[in-house]
């Protein structure tokens, strides 16, 4: 494999879907394509199995990733270096966000600017499928979410801002006659369910019951935003959001509606224990010193 053909395999391997992938690429759909059907017949087996719904890897392609991940990643950061020292830098902090709430961040991202000229700041959405996989992995050094649940190789940092929740439903649903809803009223629709994710740390953004034990149901699998408002829009599912869902991905067929018994979701920094290094240290410092955001 040369490495454009790395490239194109290992950002597949990310977002399992051929145009968001050709999008990253800046290539087209059919590029896409091509290259992986190269590479699957030089290694005479399929590296993914894909529907008209879904792409997946297969178990080769898994282990084609894993093997293919630290080899690249040597490879970028040989670069980034070079890169980084023509440009008088010592370094780069690298901060997947999930889910997109860059204004948020905006504040924090110019302190640590202003104070550390030496190093950027580089921040990037990362994907549904598992974004603590960005981590693990070494392509991003940090990571803006709610808290994971207790693991001792993560490292969760301080609060940048809590946000409140609301339900987005299509704009022709029954439920935008009220003016807020509970959670209780979710348990009447059916809710997507994004795979693969750390089950207990997204149940803390979807609950699995209502708070009279009523099941909410998770059907319709999907990876990416566009998909879940796609099936929001149709009326196939509805889905619980932070509130910034609201202003960032305005739609004339989605409603969003304040959810009014849910606690607001909190943000905080968490990065990989053994990763931790004088960049995290200093953009958790700036959190802490800024405190965290409020309305």
């Amino acid at each position: 494999m040369e490495i454009r053909d790395i490239e194109i395999f290992l950002t597949l391997a990310e977002e399992l879907h051929f145009g968001r992938a050709a999008e990253r690429l800046h290539v087209s759909v059919a590029a896409v394509s091509k290259a992986i059907k190269k590479q699957e017949r030089a290694i005479g087996v399929e590296l993914f199995a894909r529907d008209s719904r879904n792409v997946r890897l297969t178990p080769v392609g898994v282990q084609l990733r894993d093997d293919l991940r630290e080899v690249h990643h040597g490879w970028a950061q040989s670069l980034e270096r070079a890169r980084l020292a023509g440009r008088g830098k010592t370094g780069a902090l690298r901060v997947g966000l999930f889910p997109a709430n860059v204004q948020e961040l905006r504040q924090y991202r110019e302190t640590f600017r202003a104070r550390h000229p030496q190093w950027e700041l580089r921040l990037r959405v990362s994907p549904y499928s598992d974004p603590f996989a960005q981590l693990r992995d070494g392509r991003a050094d940090v990571l803006v979410t709610w808290p994971p649940a207790q693991q001792p190789e993560l490292s969760v940092g301080p609060l940048l801002f809590a946000e409140p929740r609301v339900l987005a439903v299509a704009a022709d649903s029954p439920l935008i006659k009220r003016s807020t809803v509970s959670v209780e009223a979710v348990g009447d629709f059916q809710h997507v369910t994004v795979d693969p994710v750390p089950t207990e740390w997204f149940g803390r953004y979807v609950p699995q019951f209502t708070p009279k034990g009523r099941l909410i149901e998770r059907v319709i699998p999907v990876n990416n935003v566009e998909d879940i408002l796609l099936n929001t829009a149709m009326g196939e599912t509805v889905c619980l959001f932070p509130a910034h869902m609201s202003r960032y991905f305005a739609r004339p067929d989605i409603a969003y509606l304040p959810v009014t018994d849910m606690d607001a979701l909190p943000f905080r920094l968490v990065w990989r224990s053994d990763a931790e290094n004088d960049m995290i240290r200093a953009l958790a410092r700036v959190v802490r010193e800024l405190g965290p955001l409020t309305g």
